[in-house]
């Protein structure tokens, strides 16, 4: 792995910077043989860096029979061009952005994701394409026609991607339509997102707060797909909880347009929960990520609250540390089960805000609609008297409404 450490990066943010990739790395199955730290001076329009440094990267990969050079960086259309025209047929140069698509190709899982991880990867390396039609092959599984290495060979895979990627547009359309229905469906239920950090623990929570099976494995980027599920509360009032694809720093703006159905999930929540894992040595940069990607889908006005998860992997000056430091938070830990019930109240006074008092009186011959009251209103009290029964109970002013409504026919 080619590591850039950029001017403005001090050890520590690189050190972050190089876990990460090399975790994204794990993640997609790559075994890194060799680090090579690069202090970036100047970016090459060309090849990003110097001809020289790039060829003796090259030379050093080769020397170590390595399929794949990773370069903790983004690197331009042109300049993977230049980088791969210098390593040849044998050796796959990725940048972080490729790494990161490509975890997302191995982990789709439904039609959607799909979709969404095809389109992203079609836009990726559609600037990409080099005359090494033997290594293109090899990059993107053989699409296109078979032949032999060259312009004509490779103007003929920019017109069959430019129509795969007219297709996969058309198709997230009508997924967003289809979306947009099912959303409808459930808009009077009050409605939770979890967001956070890939690998912050958010398929854990959502099983524990939901008593579900949500797929859980401690890697990053281990779902894709947004999940909803239904959400008890401790008032009586329909809710559902949604899961979906977990954010990283730098996320390549190819995944973020193509996931923004999967991400549009979040703009119609009550509530949204930013998910931090408490034991990360550099929380204030997750936290960061989570803010900026909530701004960028224009999430920033909904109600949030923070959820600090593992807990358990933490001591307690620390713990106190992060409760003195941000206030009204909820502290957990999913997979030791801790502090979930003090979630689910939190929610539960959120999603009760707006409840009211009233007594209804009810008189028998309209006893059909009590079954109706003590499914969706606290009822506190009831009162049976000659002429009619009165409750008293809590809830939402629309279904006070509907009541009136039943009980004057």
């Amino acid at each position: 792995m080619l590591g850039i450490k950029e001017a403005d990066q001090n050890s520590i943010q690189y050190n972050e910077d190089i876990e990460e990739v090399s975790l994204l790395c794990k993640t997609l199955g790559l075994q890194i043989v060799s680090n090579c730290q690069h202090n970036l001076r100047k970016i090459y329009p060309a090849t990003y860096i110097s001809k020289q440094k790039a060829s003796e990267i090259i030379n050093k990969a080769k020397e170590l029979n390595c399929d794949n050079i990773v370069i903790n960086a983004e690197i331009t259309p042109g300049q993977m061009k230049n980088l791969q025209d210098i390593a040849g047929y044998d050796i796959r140069i990725l940048d972080r952005t490729g790494i990161i698509i490509d975890i997302f190709s191995v982990h789709a899982q439904t039609g959607e994701a799909k979709t969404q991880v095809s389109l992203a990867k079609l836009e990726y390396m559609l600037p990409r394409l080099t005359r090494q039609w033997t290594h293109l092959e090899r990059q993107m599984g053989g699409t296109g026609t078979r032949g032999g290495p060259g312009e004509k060979q490779i103007e003929i895979d920019r017109r069959l991607i430019r129509k795969d990627i007219d297709k996969l547009k058309n198709d997230l359309i009508r997924i967003q339509k289809s979306r947009s229905t099912q959303n409808k469906h459930r808009s009077s239920a009050f409605q939770v997102s979890l967001v956070g950090y890939t690998n912050a623990g958010k398929s854990s929570l959502m099983n524990v707060l939901t008593d579900s099976d949500v797929y859980v494995k401690n890697e990053l980027f281990a779902t894709l797909d947004s999940t909803t599920k239904k959400l008890e509360l401790n008032v009586n009032k329909p809710s559902v909880l949604s899961d979906t694809v977990g954010f990283i720093q730098k996320l390549p703006h190819e995944l973020v347009a193509s996931f923004r159905s999967t991400l549009s999930d979040i703009q119609g929540s009550d509530l949204i929960l930013k998910v931090v894992d408490s034991s990360y040595s550099n929380i204030d940069m997750h936290i960061k990520t989570i803010e900026d990607t909530i701004k960028s889908i224009e999430c920033d006005k909904i109600e949030t609250r923070f959820v600090f998860n593992k807990i358990d992997l933490i001591s307690t000056e620390r713990l106190k540390a992060l409760m003195k430091r941000f206030p009204g938070s909820i502290f957990t830990s999913a997979f030791k089960r801790i502090g979930h019930e003090h979630l689910i109240s939190n929610i539960s006074d959120l999603a009760s805000i707006d409840f009211i008092d009233r007594t209804i009186k009810i008189r028998y011959s309209n006893l059909s609609i009590i079954d109706y009251i003590y499914k969706n209103l606290d009822v506190y009290d009831r009162k049976d008297t000659n002429r009619y029964v009165e409750i008293s109970a809590r809830g939402a002013k629309s279904v006070f409404k509907k009541i009136a409504g039943l009980i004057k026919t």
